[in-house]
């Protein structure tokens, strides 16, 4: 079997390379000292480089103008933003756009699909419900009314939306339903409150209180919303990944330059066998990430496994929220005081990463998935 990744998803590695290249970790300000956001907006520059090279558009189809890639290409990309801590929607942007693609009618597909490849039209998606811990679509109910439905609820730590075109917003019919609902953000009936990530980032709480949307801009296929879901899961674990291998690096480059004793303190074997354990706790995040990847997109092709591709997903988000955790727990540990200072950047990724671990939920409700997936697929 070749588990290496094709020319294509290699070459969209090779674009980000060179699109991340020059960005910097403390562009905006740092995150512990700043009560508010760190910024207003996401990296506008960062994002037309990205539209430029054609990475916003790499999981489109041909006919989008997109390349026609999959889960794992997007991942790939993800894991190089991550490195640099890029403060853009690349994971909210491309998944929203890969669920319209797969479940939108034509009316939705035209109307988004060619301004989110350009990176003119940028899109986010509602996805912690009221808690963070709740499924996010039981947070809005949705209506039909005629040829529009009607949306009414809350969603929480919503990203990017203060700077989104379109919000996709999870929902329940009363029926035990899942649909998906697109929605402008500048819409009668939305409104948006400010909060702020772990990060530092600009987060919204968005209220719908009888908010109109058309039939057409509403995805009612069966999974649409699971897929989503579990893609954008998958996306967190690869951000978690890129997050630990950098911070991992910078741990071993400065523990190969601090000495004590005469001898650099990467040479002590304390720190040798705790670097090498956030070594193979990366290696672990890695083979789980590629695994659960690879089953979104098999699993659109009707290829099948013992569980369904939730339970590989899940076990991705375990391994991620654990792994990316030790890592700059590690980190700041090895550093010493030096890792708390707020001029280097190891305590932005600490920020970041406590984020990650905790977004769509912390390894505990993923280890309860997997469970609850185990009871209901015995395995032979």
């Amino acid at each position: 079997m070749d588990f290496t990744f094709t020319e294509e998803q290699q070459a969209a590695v090779e674009a980000a390379k060179a699109v991340f290249a020059d960005v910097a970790p403390d562009r905006v300000p740092s995150p512990a000292l700043t009560p508010r956001a760190v910024a207003e907006e996401f990296d506008r520059g960062l994002w037309a480089k990205l539209a430029d090279s054609d990475l916003l558009s790499l999981v489109l189809a041909e006919e989008h103008g997109g390349a026609g890639l999959d889960a794992i290409a997007l991942c790939l990309v993800l894991r190089e933003a991550a490195k640099v801590l890029a403060r853009v929607p690349l994971l909210e942007h491309c998944a929203t756009a890969m669920a319209v693609q797969a479940h939108g009618g034509p009316e939705l597909t035209a109307a988004l699909l060619p301004g989110a490849g350009s990176g003119a039209t940028v899109l986010t998606v509602a996805a912690h419900g009221r808690s963070g811990h709740d499924p996010a679509e039981l947070a809005v109910l949705a209506r039909r009314d005629g040829a529009t439905w009607t949306l009414e609820g809350l969603q929480t730590a919503v990203a990017w939306a203060h700077n989104a075109d379109w919000i996709a917003v999870p929902a329940h019919t009363g029926e035990g339903e899942a649909v998906l609902a697109l929605v402008p953000r500048l819409t009668e009936g939305l409104t948006l409150a400010e909060q702020y990530s772990t990060s530092g980032e600009r987060l919204a709480e968005i209220t719908l209180d009888g908010v109109r949307v058309p039939a057409a801009h509403l995805i009612d296929a069966p999974g649409a919303w699971d897929h989503l879901r579990q893609l954008l899961a998958t996306g967190t674990c690869a951000l978690a990944l890129g997050l630990g291998e950098n911070v991992l690096t910078m741990t071993s480059q400065y523990t190969s330059k601090r000495e004590q004793f005469g001898f650099p303190v990467a040479s002590f074997q304390a720190v040798a066998v705790q670097a090498a354990d956030r070594y193979i706790d990366l290696r672990a995040m890695e083979v789980t990430l590629w695994q659960a990847a690879w089953r979104l997109d098999a699993s659109t092709g009707g290829a099948g496994g013992p569980l369904p591709s939730a339970g590989d997903v899940a076990v991705a988000k375990i391994w991620a929220s654990e792994g990316v955790r030790r890592v700059v727990q590690t980190a700041q540990h090895l550093h010493g005081g030096f890792g708390a200072d707020t001029d280097y950047p190891l305590h932005r990724y600490h920020a970041w990463a406590k984020q990650l671990e905790l977004q769509l939920g912390p390894a505990a409700v993923h280890e309860e998935a997997l469970g609850d997936l185990l009871a209901a697929h015995p395995l032979a």
